[in-house]
């Protein structure tokens, strides 16, 4: 796992520049760096060495001929496998990395090499004899990809904030992001916080010649349910992929430890991984809020080794601003700073992590993916009558009956943007001074949902979050998160081989009455215990709703939301208001105090000083 920056080289003073920005994300390879410059190009790459510790493994690595030349961050499981095909067809090595897997495969395949590759990863690829960049994300998005164009500049790399020290660079706020940021929780379209900046989209790859830039997707997930195998064999195929799945992501030349909650993902990864140590963080002593319980039991169950730590409300608020900063972008996710913290006591132990992460968006493993059945009857009521109903109940306080009749009343493309909706577009409007061409939420999730538009809804809520919720939320903190403490983080239930047996399983064997993921759990019943993997699906538990209603952080954020740059973009007494109405337990406002606080720390972070 490493970290790269580049730019088309149009100043003097590249070297010093491309240093200072390959300086910024030190912490996503602390074990060397290397650069490579010439007339057009300048690319820069930190290291965190876990396959081929040697220094001749060093990036950027290059073909024979020294003709092309790579930077990437990731890991490719089936790297072995393709080297002796590539030898095979005449190429000769270097290295025993993986990275070199990649250069060769472009020699031979060009860009169908990303269809030949097993794993995550991103990285930007020039061709001195095409004078062309091929820049390419994984099939998921689990390794990321910033780019921009500045004046007459191209620049790329694995964090927003090496664009910081070029000095054709413009950092402004883009205040469209900050709009659909608080509906969605975090940046939901392929526009960042930063103007001009821009994410390169999960599964796809560019080309980049002569100024002009070509974005091509290469792989799609295609949810097509399979009605002939019955459950047995469901579980049958499910064990067999996801043990192959682990037994790849394990492959290392330093040791790798696992994440553990109480949760049925992260359990089923560290009983079939078979790891020796273990990694667990929670709050104080309500096992609401703490699952160090559960991780201990299940450690002893498997015979490993947990390392744990209890998080105090000081530490968790006195790091928000460092986590911002390693975020690049604001996320309102309280769990990411949970996260942070595992990350830290992993870090201390290992190199490398086995994580849970997407198994709920390909199993269907979400409590909200009950939702197109529990409203199946009340969707018997006609549509015109539903919408005059919920339009009543829209001029009512906002509590659980009236939410029912209002949900009730629109179709489910309407009511479901993912797992977080934090404000309407009605309430972000009233909420905010500045004016925006932001578009409406349902514009966003419109063309994800034309493509699965013949499914039936757990599927459109499934294959939604696998493009918007899961890169936008999961993955991005997974990434920004261990990377800050030098540390990979692998997660083997998004594996393409997995995604293929997972997109074929037929709904009824996803979502039952009393389950989620149901053929996943019956599947973790073989290496977990009935309590594990039959346990409800929970996230990670934060107690923010708490700690917003005490004097210490009530006021730590009244403080923020009456500030000169909060009063420079929104209306600070709505902020106030609700605020107030939370502590006074009129209503749980604490996911939207929280996305709003988040962005007054981030902004302070990145623009404070402006």
């Amino acid at each position: 796992m490493c970290g790269f920056v580049g730019f088309t080289n149009k100043i003097n003073d590249s070297s010093i520049v491309l240093g200072k920005m390959m300086n910024r994300i030190k912490h996503r390879g602390p074990d060397s760096e290397g650069k490579y410059i010439d007339e057009q190009i300048a690319m820069g790459f930190r290291r965190l060495s876990i396959i081929d510790l040697s220094e001749k493994a060093n990036q950027p690595i290059f073909n024979e001929d020294k003709s092309i030349v790579i930077t990437y961050n990731g890991e490719i499981y089936n790297y072995k496998e393709l080297r002796k095909q590539l030898i095979e067809c005449g190429h000769s090595f270097y290295t025993n990395s993986d990275t070199e897997v990649i250069v060769h495969g472009y020699e031979e395949w060009g860009t169908d090499v990303l269809n030949k590759l097993r794993g995550m990863f991103s990285f930007i690829l020039f061709d001195k004899k095409k004078n062309e960049i091929f820049g390419a994300r994984d099939f998921f998005g689990i390794k990321p990809m910033y780019y921009a164009m500045m004046g007459d500049t191209f620049m790329w790399g694995s964090e927003i904030k090496s664009f910081l020290d070029h000095p054709d660079f413009k950092k402004e706020l883009n205040e469209t992001a900050l709009e659909n940021y608080l509906t969605f929780q975090y940046s939901p379209t392929t526009e960042t916080f930063f103007k001009n900046v821009y994410k390169l989209t999960p599964a796809h790859y560019f080309i980049y010649k002569n100024g002009k830039m070509d974005i091509k997707r290469y792989w799609e997930v295609k949810f097509n349910d399979d009605n002939e195998p019955d459950l047995e064999q469901w579980v049958e195929k499910i064990t067999d992929i996801f043990e192959n799945s682990v037994n790849a992501h394990k492959i290392a030349d330093v040791e790798v430890g696992s994440f553990l909650s109480s949760g049925v993902d992260s359990s089923y990864v560290a009983a079939v991984a078979n790891v020796d140590k273990t990694f667990t963080v929670g709050f104080g002593e309500d096992e609401k809020y703490n699952e160090i319980g559960y991780a201990k039991e299940f450690s002893k169950y498997i015979n490993k080794e947990n390392t744990s730590k209890v998080i105090t409300p000081e530490e968790y608020w006195g790091n928000l601003s460092k986590i911002q900063y390693h975020m690049d972008e604001p996320l309102a996710d309280p769990a990411a700073v949970a996260l942070y913290f595992v990350c830290q006591l992993a870090s201390e132990k290992v190199k490398v992590v086995l994580s849970g992460e997407g198994a709920d968006e390909i199993f269907g493993g979400y409590n909200i993916y009950h939702n197109p059945d529990d409203m199946a009857a009340y969707n018997k009521i006609p549509r015109p009558l539903r919408r005059g109903i919920g339009a009543l109940a829209d001029k009512l306080p906002h509590k659980h009956g009236v939410n029912f009749l209002i949900r009730g009343s629109k179709d489910l493309e309407e009511r479901f943007i993912g797992n977080a909706y934090i404000f309407s577009e009605k309430e972000r409007k009233n909420l905010l001074k500045i004016k925006t061409d932001a578009p409406d939420a349902n514009v966003i999730t419109k063309p994800f949902y034309d493509k699965v538009k013949d499914k039936d809804g757990v599927t459109k809520m499934q294959y939604l979050d696998l493009h918007l919720w899961m890169t936008g939320d999961i993955l991005l903190k997974a990434d920004k998160m261990s990377m800050a403490h030098s540390l990979e983080l692998r997660v083997p239930f998004l594996d393409k081989e997995v995604m293929s047996v997972a997109q074929r399983i037929p709904k009824r064997y996803r979502i039952t009455k009393d389950s989620t993921k149901y053929a996943m759990r019956v599947a973790a019943l073989k290496a977990c215990p009935p309590q594990t993997a039959n346990k409800k699906k929970l996230g990670f538990p934060v107690p923010i709703r708490v700690w917003l209603k005490e004097d210490k952080y009530y006021n730590i954020v009244k403080e923020a939301f009456t500030s000169e740059i909060s009063s420079k973009y929104f209306n600070t007494d709505e902020l106030v208001k609700i605020l107030d109405q939370h502590r006074a337990g009129e209503y749980d406002n604490s996911r939207k105090i929280w996305t709003i606080y988040i962005f007054l720390v981030w902004y302070d972070v990145y623009f404070g000083n402006k």
